[in-house]
């Protein structure tokens, strides 16, 4: 075993571990801490998986037969011989900043536990989930092979569930604990609907192609053109569910509401990702002629996502449920440069990606912080934040103004490139589509400044005349890594852009073909 191969067990193996061993101490703090241990190990393996990857190049050639470029690392080994599975992983330019942001941002919660356990419970049981849910992220970012990419997409369902059941919500009275019951139970359901999808998606490619290697299937050659316009209804909608797109996303509010803290933060960080990666990586890559055939339709859920999300957030008076409807229309965004099919486009739609797990992971850290200690959400009752907490107050509105795609900042590229992406593929549809998508965009900056307004000027309200204790230091050091990132992503492009160069290039020339 070679070192890449090591790192790719490693990343899997470490949080996995982990996990056991939180499970395995008694002590709640000291299982806190060996949780965190474990997700710091995971960051470090994930971030070195960069290394190595110009000798990668090196050995393999640029393209294989298919067009696609070969993982940087990779392992293919037998798994169940008789079923023709394989244990096959793999990392490239599409998939390492998803996998290093999944890392960094389970540390974070992992850390943020040590400080605060929400609701007084059982902090143990919480870190082992959370590293559950990372083992299950981040093989599906690694999965190379479908029904093991379907196996880990599944792995993440029950730890989340009861995260936001076991956790959340706003006390602990019945009310309280039948609200976030339901909230679990309706993301249960959708993930499962989800699944169905998925699974006979899987089904269909693998019967029809006699294989479940991605790389063998991208292209689509082993498959006919009905075979693809199917497999990419099926797989597409199954993405839809988890991204979620709209009109697939009404269960993302009510369990963003009533999730913890660090349960928003994966949720909106990295787990709605799954399905965008999905929806490039698998349902583009494998159905290619199912992806030029449905791409107008695309384009246009994806610009209305992008208008519909903005004018609800318009009308949202509670903090939690307006950052979560606003991933609508940022996912939005991120579906339109798939839809185009363009590099420009697929390079929107992964920046996009990863701007949106930094920032919309910091709002809700910062959301969690006003309402852990006003304990409201309420936009009417949280006015005045900067007279007693500027610094509080700035940080979200530096939150925001990232959000809303201000140039210099990580927000501004995968919008501003999804409408050029739209505007560069011509014809009268697309142009259309990319000025409703930058007027979504004007609605975007409409609706995050309403809520800067609404909650850090003005008087300061009962709420926030009476609030709690100064920024915690383990509340800095958990925000601190994103604000970071936030700027050095929107200042530096090419952190993402650069790695994702090679495979963008090569996927768009089989799906160009």
């Amino acid at each position: 075993m070679n070192v890449g191969e090591f790192l790719l067990v490693s990343v899997l193996a470490v949080p996995a571990l982990g996990a056991l061993a939180v499970a395995a101490t008694p002590r709640d703090r000291a299982a806190r801490i060996v949780g965190t241990v474990a997700a710091a190990l995971t960051l470090v393996a994930a971030a070195s998986l960069v290394a190595g990857r110009n000798a990668a190049w090196s050995t393999y050639a640029p393209q294989d037969a298919a067009g696609a470029v070969r993982p940087w690392h990779s392992i293919d080994l037998p798994w169940v011989p008789g079923l023709e599975l394989r244990f096959h992983l793999g990392v490239d330019g599409i998939s390492w900043p998803l996998v290093v942001l999944t890392a960094l941002l389970t540390l974070l919660c992992c850390g943020y536990s040590l400080w605060r356990v929400p609701g007084g419970g059982d902090g143990r049981a919480l870190v082992a989930l959370l590293l559950v849910v990372e083992v299950g992220i981040l093989g599906t970012f690694l999965a190379f092979d479908l029904v093991l990419f379907f196996l880990f997409f599944e792995v993440v369902l029950l730890p989340m569930y009861a995260i936001i059941v076991g956790w959340g919500g706003d006390g602990t009275d019945p009310a309280a604990l039948d609200a976030r019951r339901r909230a679990g139970r309706k993301f249960a359901l959708y993930t499962l609907f989800g699944s169905v999808l998925l699974l006979v998606g899987v089904y269909v490619v693998v019967a029809a192609a006699g294989t479940a290697d991605i790389v063998a299937l991208t292209g689509g050659t082993e498959l006919s053109r009905t075979t693809q316009l199917a497999a990419f209804t099926l797989l597409a909608l199954a993405f839809a569910v988890k991204s979620p797109l709209w009109p697939l996303h009404s269960w993302l509010p009510d369990a963003h509401t009533q999730a913890p803290t660090v349960g928003s933060v994966l949720l909106a960080g990295v787990l709605l990702k799954m399905g965008t990666y999905g929806l490039i990586r698998v349902a583009v890559g494998v159905a290619p002629e199912g992806a030029r055939w449905a791409a107008p339709v695309l384009g246009v859920l994806a610009v209305a996502a992008i208008l519909i999300g903005s004018l609800v957030c318009l009308a949202q008076s509670e903090l939690k449920r307006l950052i979560a409807y606003s991933s609508v229309g940022h996912m939005g965004f991120v579906l339109l440069g798939v839809a185009t099919l363009t590099a420009t486009g697929i390079q929107a739609a992964l920046i996009g990606n990863v701007a949106h797990g930094i920032i919309t992971g910091l709002l809700f850290f910062l959301a969690g912080a006003i309402k852990d200690r006003t304990h409201t959400g309420a936009l009417s009752e949280l006015s005045g934040l900067r007279e007693t907490a500027p610094r509080l107050s700035g940080l979200l509105a530096f939150a925001a103004v990232a959000s809303l795609g201000l140039p210099g900042l990580a927000g501004f590229w995968g919008e501003a490139f999804a409408v050029v992406a739209a505007v560069e593929s011509g014809g009268a549809l697309w142009t259309t589509l990319a000025v409703l998508a930058a007027i979504g965009g004007a609605l975007t900056a409409a609706y995050l400044l309403r809520l800067l307004r609404r909650v850090t000027h003005g008087e300061p309200s009962p709420a926030v005349a009476a609030l709690g204790p100064k920024l915690a230091g383990a509340e800095l050091v958990a925000w601190a890594p994103l604000v970071l990132l936030a700027l050095a992503v929107g200042l530096a492009p090419t952190l993402v852009l650069g790695v994702a160069e090679a495979p963008v290039e090569a996927l768009v020339g089989v799906v160009a073909r």
